[in-house]
């Protein structure tokens, strides 16, 4: 769908994108909304596919040795436990999500259909076949390197900032009572704020690193129905990529690597271009 003029909070006019609830409008009165969860079911498997390996993997491989981060750990001490823990996690999400990754694949070119109005794939087992086939086993994992490296960057990012946030700039000793009373007078509050703080850390951190890690799933998911014999994979709606690094630089040159991430006021970059029929 091609950008609409409009104004931003300046009165500058500008192109701006259908936002999601335009494209959803769309895809009803195409498809009716059963259009709204193309590739649900092989998305469900996958989730529950990723769910399953991980709590096979936490029974093969406890983190019982695993020590929980405690205020009273000194710097080194406590930065060790988060290095360990954050290896245990990736350790488990790359794994994860390699096994999960034939299915995401298979989600997403069941989304993307749409765009030509083909039914190449239609219910997971044909499509498993039809890949197959035509790919072989690697089309099961084109788009999965920059899904992990994703992963990887989220986590360690999302860890060590909030480790460093929690450490440095938390101070244990205020208390949440209005006078700042101390341990004598009120000590089951002394700490309180600061624990409530750490609590809500990782949290914070987790949306913020996931805004700087989107590029990662989006160049995945472009890979994974790039060249598969869907309109939406080949020009004129998108270049035949050689590899994901390939599209990452597409994406950059376009100024694009952070489309789709914004649900509302998608402004068009100046690098952009668009397919129109």
């Amino acid at each position: 769908m091609p950008p609409t003029l409009g104004t931003n909070v300046l009165g500058r006019k500008v192109l701006y994108l259908p936002s999601f609830f335009t494209y959803a409008k769309y895809i009803v009165q195409v498809d009716g909304k059963i259009g709204l969860f193309r590739g649900l079911s092989p998305r469900l498997m996958s989730n529950a596919l990723s769910t399953v390996t991980r709590g096979s993997m936490k029974k093969v491989f406890p983190p019982d040795e695993i020590e929980q981060v405690s205020n009273k750990d000194d710097m080194k001490t406590s930065l060790k436990k988060v290095v360990k823990e954050t290896s245990y996690e990736m350790m488990m999400q790359c794994v994860s999500r390699m096994l999960a990754h034939p299915l995401h694949v298979i989600s997403m070119r069941c989304m993307v259909q749409f765009v030509g109005r083909e039914a190449k794939y239609s219910g997971v087992l044909s499509s498993i076949g039809k890949i197959f086939k035509e790919e072989g086993l690697l089309g099961f994992f084109v788009g999965l390197i920059p899904h992990l490296l994703g992963d990887v960057v989220f986590l360690w990012g999302c860890n060590l900032l909030a480790h460093f946030i929690n450490a440095y700039l938390v101070d244990d000793s205020v208390s949440d009572t209005p006078g700042g009373l101390g341990d004598d007078q009120n000590p089951g509050s002394q700490f309180s704020q600061a624990l409530a703080i750490r609590s809500y850390t990782k949290f914070v951190m987790g949306i913020a690193v996931s805004m700087l890690t989107y590029p990662f799933l989006l160049v995945g998911d472009l890979m994974a129905v790039n060249n598969c014999g869907l309109q939406a994979g080949l020009p004129p709606y998108s270049p035949v990529f050689k590899s994901w690094i390939h599209c990452w630089k597409y994406l950059s040159v376009q100024g694009q690597l952070f489309r789709g991430s914004s649900l509302l006021f998608r402004r068009v970059s100046s690098g952009s271009c668009f397919a129109m029929e």
